[in-house]
């Protein structure tokens, strides 16, 4: 089965500095019917205007990836890690038994970013805190693992049976992906346009929620760059 989602269809929310689009319930948007798919949680995708962001906020039982798409986001937690992320970093932070952390744009130019939650399979975790980057050049055509409960180089750790990938596709080039008997994918556009099945049009921020799919047939109608969750 797969379901579209455009990104028309999200909650969208404009602080001033910062501006959101949710894909899951989260914040003031609350619809039973859409509070989460499998373990992901939440899928914000986030602008935060220059030397603004997130105070120190506390968290728990909570497995949070930012994806950095454009500008710096800086962070400073209560484990005493501090760490600048740009274009081709990945933040991963469990929050596990509790940790407090701001995140902040410590430039002037505007931060673009996915923040992703999971819920963890396991709980009364450390808290812990790692960031990572990745070639964007080893992206492209093909599924690049950027985050997983399996090692690999440049890969964050996460404490769940997942793995984010993500690729920048050339306008007519194809990816094949194999789901597991059990598995969910969520496939979510950054940029571009890509055909699922041959049938399904994604642009800019749509997404798909794919289950009971053996094949999953993505191809690119324009460059496109695309992130793919495995997930339980």
């Amino acid at each position: 089965m797969i379901r579209i989602y455009p990104a028309s269809s999200r909650f969208s929310a404009d602080h001033g500095w910062l501006k959101s689009n949710f894909s899951f319930s989260f914040g003031e948007y609350y619809d039973p019917d859409n509070t989460q798919f499998g373990p992901l949680r939440v899928f914000n995708d986030d602008v935060i205007a220059g030397n603004r962001g997130f105070g120190a906020h506390p968290h728990r039982e909570m497995e949070i990836v930012s994806i950095v798409l454009a500008g710096e986001l800086k962070h400073q937690d209560s484990i005493g890690r501090t760490a600048v992320t740009g274009f081709g970093g990945v933040q991963r932070m469990s929050a596990g038994t509790g940790i407090i952390h701001s995140e902040v744009n410590p430039g002037e130019d505007e931060v673009a970013l996915l923040q992703i939650w999971f819920e963890p399979n396991e709980r009364q975790l450390e808290p812990s805190y790692e960031t990572t980057s990745y070639d964007p050049q080893q992206m492209v055509n093909r599924l690049l693992p950027i985050v997983s409960n399996q090692s690999g180089p440049n890969v964050a750790h996460i404490h769940q049976d997942l793995t984010i990938y993500l690729s920048r596709l050339d306008a007519g080039r194809s990816l094949a992906f194999t789901q597991e008997p059990g598995r969910r994918i969520y496939l979510f556009v950054i940029d571009g346009e890509i055909a699922v099945q041959g049938q399904h049009r994604l642009t800019c921020r749509d997404s798909a929620r794919i289950t009971e799919t053996p094949m999953i047939d993505i191809e690119s109608i324009k460059d496109t760059m695309c992130l793919l969750i495995d997930l339980p």
